[in-house]
């Protein structure tokens, strides 16, 4: 037996009389998750070599092609990094998943803004009960928002300090950016972004595997399969 919902036909778990009825839905498409996972290796990557870079006593014995190599690698995955966000952002708009677009990061409808208090009162464990919904609950939307400005300033930084090491593009896209504020200032910036989304990432799992635990939906599956399984009621 199938359901029709917004992402199509899905099958429907066959349950004894009484029992609540379960719905397999895709809920996140494959350039959502693509990108979910080449962005986390990125980030390991932009993470380990930009500290080395900012603490080059660390080059293990090397020479000073060592701080070139290890630059070298952070400038070529920085550039992995700027072409993933850009792809997720285009599919904000592009994809015909409505649990991938823009509206599950913005709540622009009336019903995902009431949404937003149950969120923050669960996630608070003043209620047990997660927000029914069906991808992302508004308040975890919103971090996303949150979270892709962060991107947006690391990646103007990172580009400005280009700029520094010698890159003429990068000094002609970014030298008002030192108008506003001093080097050390933008190296600070760029510094603590990456533990700020190192402590995103963190709680990032812990409420995955929260409201996986709670609902019993799939949640923490759903990255690499798609798939939730979700009451028919919900959808």
């Amino acid at each position: 037996m199938t359901a029709s919902t917004p992402g199509g036909s899905v099958p429907v778990q066959a349950v004894a009389p009484g029992q609540e009825t379960f719905v397999r839905v895709r809920v996140w498409d494959l350039p959502v998750r693509v990108v979910h996972w080449l962005l986390v290796l990125a980030l390991v990557v932009l993470s380990v070599t930009g500290f080395l870079i900012g603490n080059p006593q660390l080059r293990l014995g090397g020479d000073a092609y060592w701080v070139t190599g290890v630059k070298t690698v952070h400038e070529v995955t920085a550039f992995v990094f700027i072409d993933l966000i850009l792809a997720r952002v285009a599919w904000h708009v592009l994809s015909p998943n409505r649990w991938s677009r823009w509206t599950e990061w913005i709540p622009s409808t009336r019903e995902r803004r009431r949404l937003i208090i149950p969120s923050l009162r669960f996630y608070l464990f003043i209620d047990r009960e997660a927000p029914e919904v069906v991808g992302h609950n508004p308040l975890a939307g919103m971090t996303y928002v949150v979270l892709y400005t962060m991107f947006a300033v690391e990646i103007l930084t990172g580009v400005a300090l280009w700029g520094v090491e010698g890159r003429s593009w990068a000094a002609f896209l970014t030298g008002w950016v030192f108008h506003l504020v001093s080097l050390p200032t933008i190296r600070l910036i760029h510094h603590m972004i990456m533990w700020l989304t190192w402590g995103f990432m963190i709680h990032h799992l812990y409420s995955a595997m929260l409201v996986d635990r709670v609902e019993g939906t799939g949640v923490i599956s759903s990255i690499f399969s798609g798939s939730k399984f979700l009451p028919k009621d919900r959808l």
